[in-house]
C-alpha cells in the first residue's frame, strides 16, 4: 500500500487552496454580475434597445437600395479615390457574392461592420485626443489597451451575453471592444506627430486649443487615424464569425451554420465572401487615407 508523501500532501493542499480562491472569485463576480443587472437593467435594456433598433433600420436602409446601385457606388467610390483595378475588383466582387445568393448575408454582415466602426470611432477619436494630449492619460490606457488586444476574442462576448441575452447588441459590443484599440492608438501617435512647428504657427496667429486641434492636428494627422479605422474595419470583419455565436445574422452566420451541418461547400462560400469584402474595405480605406495624405503634401 503507497501511502502519500510529504510532498503530494503539499500539492493537495496547495490544489485546494487554489480552488477555494477560484471559487470566492467566482461567486464575487457572479455576485457583482447579479447586482449590476439588478439596479442596472433599465439601462442596459435602453441600451439593447438602441442598438437593435438602430440595427434593424440600418439593414433594412440598405436592403431597400437595388443592388445595382450599391454596387454602381461602390465602384465609382473605388474609381475615383484609386483607379480602375479597385473599381474592376468591387464590381467582380459582388458580382460574386450576388451569384452565389449571398446579397442579403452580405448586406446584414456590412450593417454591422459599418456600425460598429462608427461606434468605434466614435469612442476613439476622444480617448485618442486625450491620450495625445495628456501624458498620465495615455499612460493609463496603454494597459488597458494592451489587455484589450491581446484577450483572447470569444472573452469580449461574455458580458454582452451577461447583460444583453442574445442578438444585435451583445455582437456589436463585442465587435467593438475587439476593434477600437487601433483607432485609439494610432489617433494618439497622428496627433502626437504633427509637427510642432505647425502647431506653433497656428498658436502664433491667435488661435485657440480648439481650433489648433480641429483646424490643424486633426487634419494633418488624419492619414495615420484612417490608418487606425483601416484596421478596425479588418478587426471588425474578422469578428463576423464570432459574433454569430450570440445572434449576429450575415455571412457569419451562414459559415457557422455550414459548419454545423458540415457543408464545407457552403462554408467556404460565405468564407470566401468575408474575404472579398475585407479586400474591398481594405483597399477603399487605405486609398481615402493616401488621398488624404497626398492632398497634404500638396498644401505643404
Amino acid at each position: 500500500m503507497d501511502f502519500p508523501s510529504k510532498v503530494d500532501q503539499r500539492q493537495d493542499d496547495g490544489t485546494q487552496k487554489a480552488t477555494e480562491i477560484n471559487r470566492i472569485i467566482s461567486a464575487e463576480i457572479k455576485d457583482i454580475t447579479t447586482w449590476l443587472v439588478r439596479n442596472w437593467g433599465g439601462m442596459f435594456d435602453g441600451i439593447d434597445k438602441i442598438i437593435t433598433i438602430t440595427m434593424v433600420h440600418l439593414e433594412d436602409a440598405l436592403k431597400w437600395i437595388p443592388w445595382p446601385v450599391t454596387i454602381a457606388a461602390v465602384c465609382i467610390a473605388a474609381l475615383i479615390m484609386s483607379g480602375w483595378r479597385l473599381a474592376l475588383l468591387a464590381l467582380l466582387s459582388f458580382i460574386f457574392i450576388g451569384l452565389m445568393n449571398r446579397w442579403d448575408s452580405a448586406v446584414e454582415t456590412i450593417a454591422i461592420i459599418i456600425f460598429s466602426v462608427i461606434v468605434s470611432v466614435v469612442i476613439a477619436l476622444p480617448l485618442g485626443i486625450l491620450g495625445a494630449r495628456s501624458n498620465r492619460a495615455d499612460g493609463a490606457m496603454r494597459p488597458v489597451l494592451d489587455g484589450m488586444q491581446t484577450m483572447p476574442s470569444y472573452v469580449y462576448l461574455v458580458p454582452g451575453i451577461l447583460f444583453f441575452g442574445l442578438g444585435y447588441t451583445p455582437a456589436v459590443i463585442a465587435t467593438v471592444i475587439y476593434a477600437v484599440p487601433p483607432a485609439i492608438r494610432l489617433t494618439n501617435l497622428g496627433i502626437r506627430q504633427v509637427s510642432p512647428a505647425a502647431v506653433e504657427a497656428a498658436r502664433s496667429f491667435g488661435a485657440s486649443p480648439t481650433q489648433i486641434l480641429t483646424k490643424v492636428q486633426v487634419p494633418m494627422a488624419l492619414p495615420t487615424i484612417m490608418a487606425g479605422i483601416n484596421q478596425t474595419t479588418m478587426l471588425a470583419l474578422s469578428m463576423v464569425v464570432i459574433a454569430s455565436l450570440v445572434g449576429a445574422s450575415g455571412l457569419g452566420e451562414d459559415v457557422f451554420r455550414a459548419l454545423q451541418r458540415q457543408d464545407p461547400g457552403n462554408s467556404v462560400i460565405a468564407g470566401l465572401s468575408i474575404v472579398l469584402i475585407a479586400i474591398v474595405f481594405d483597399r477603399l480605406t487605405q486609398a481615402a487615407a493616401r488621398s488624404r495624405q497626398e492632398a497634404l503634401q500638396e498644401g505643404h
